[in-house]
């Protein structure tokens, strides 16, 4: 499987994963509902501006690697797309919804990745999601990968692989004995992650009630 995606084949891979687990009943998704979505100021990092053009050729790209493509069996005379990344991937739930994140969010700390994935699947634990990292890191080949810490920071930073290799690596050590302030942070950051998810709840569900007057 070659990966080597480009900023746009990443942004339309991300938001294709993350509308078929948030808002499942308005996917397969358009082409201008796609192109909405890659356009998203919120859960999106860079913000995009992305035109038709640019996520068809994205798609394009997209389909020969077989990530994604034209939804069969579409009753609607618009042709709507889907990603493919379980039939390539086998994914299990928490996997893509990291990979979903990652995609559109860039690199991230398990307690970020926790709070943010929270829409696609909750985490019980932050080892639950460093567990998942483990997984995608000893995939062939490799799908995610840890970066070094970032000074005054306590957690390295995970990023994706799709688009290729990521500057800075650093290889999982066995953890040492968190100091007690890494609790509350933890504890922070779930709180913060709870705060986040019910705001993108509220957003999603001002979005559905708007495309009903569409």
């Amino acid at each position: 499987m070659a990966l080597g995606l480009s900023e746009s084949e990443v942004r339309v891979l991300g938001s294709l994963v993350e509308k078929d687990i948030t808002t499942p009943d308005y996917y397969p998704l358009s082409l201008n509902a796609l192109v909405n979505a890659c356009n998203q100021k919120n859960n999106r990092d860079p913000v995009m501006s992305l035109d038709e053009n640019a996520v068809r050729d994205a798609l394009d790209c997209l389909q020969e690697r077989r990530m994604a493509g034209p939804a069969g069996g579409a009753d609607s005379r618009v042709t709507k797309y889907e990603h493919r990344l379980q039939e390539v991937f086998n994914f299990t739930r928490p996997e893509i919804a990291l990979i979903g994140v990652l995609l559109l969010r860039g690199p991230q700390t398990p307690g970020e990745l926790r709070g943010r994935a929270e829409r696609m699947h909750r985490f019980e634990a932050l080892d639950d999601v460093q567990s998942t990292l483990q997984r995608l890191m000893q995939r062939e080949p490799p799908l995610v990968k840890m970066l070094p810490r970032q000074a005054g920071t306590k957690e390295a930073r995970y990023a994706h692989l799709f688009a290729g290799d990521v500057e800075g690596f650093e290889a999982p050590a066995v953890a040492a004995a968190a100091p007690h302030n890494a609790d509350r942070v933890a504890r922070l950051e779930e709180e913060v992650g709870e705060l986040r998810r019910e705001l993108n709840e509220l957003k999603d569900q001002v979005e559905r009630f708007r495309r009903q007057f569409e």
